[in-house]
């Protein structure tokens, strides 16, 4: 996440007086995923591993107005077997607006998710986030939600958690169901 928050703070910059207007582009969760993924096979081959996406909103769910995407961030890990042991790279790819930026971190491995590649994906983004917003539940004031599958003593389906240390909203991503109650757990 700190490598979206990096690029957002660099994407606000203006550098010249001489500004010139660019069409900015929506940003669409699942367009992000498979060009990121797409990205992961061409450059380190079929066996890669998804993790995580999250999401940066431009506004707090809580909040009284439209809300659009700002950024999103999609974490990846390879494992390179070599002899009898593995080195093992987490690669996250940034993406806010037209800007795009990539963090690998080598000799590192990535916890507490399991891998997505080949898991049951039903809902979109706006299918969970339009679920959020229909229930009575109160909303998160938070402008982020990441899609994971989280470890935990229940086998679980990967889940659009929408919220933050304080208070998180789980949207089951195959299902639509939605709770404050940790599902994994």
């Amino acid at each position: 996440m700190s490598i979206v928050v990096a690029m957002m703070a660099f994407s606000s910059c203006k550098c010249s007086s001489d500004i010139q207007e660019v069409e900015k582009t929506e940003l669409v969760v699942e367009n992000v995923v498979s060009a990121d993924r797409q990205y992961m096979f061409l450059n380190y081959g079929e066996d890669y591993r998804w993790f995580e996406t999250c999401i940066v909103l431009d506004n707090y769910l809580d909040a009284d107005t439209t809300i659009a995407i700002h950024g999103i961030s999609n974490v990846f890990q390879v494992v390179k077997e070599e002899g009898t042991s593995a080195d093992v790279t987490v690669i996250s790819i940034a993406h806010v607006a037209d800007t795009s930026g990539i963090d690998v971190r080598e000799h590192s491995f990535w916890v507490g998710d399991v891998v997505l590649n080949e898991e049951v994906i039903k809902l979109t983004f706006d299918d969970a986030f339009n679920r959020l917003m229909e229930t009575n539940i109160p909303k998160p004031h938070s402008r982020y939600c990441v899609l994971r599958e989280e470890v935990g003593a229940k086998d679980i389906n990967p889940q659009y958690i929408f919220g933050n240390d304080q208070y998180q909203v789980y949207v089951d991503a195959v299902t639509g169901d939605v709770t404050d109650e940790n599902p994994a757990f």
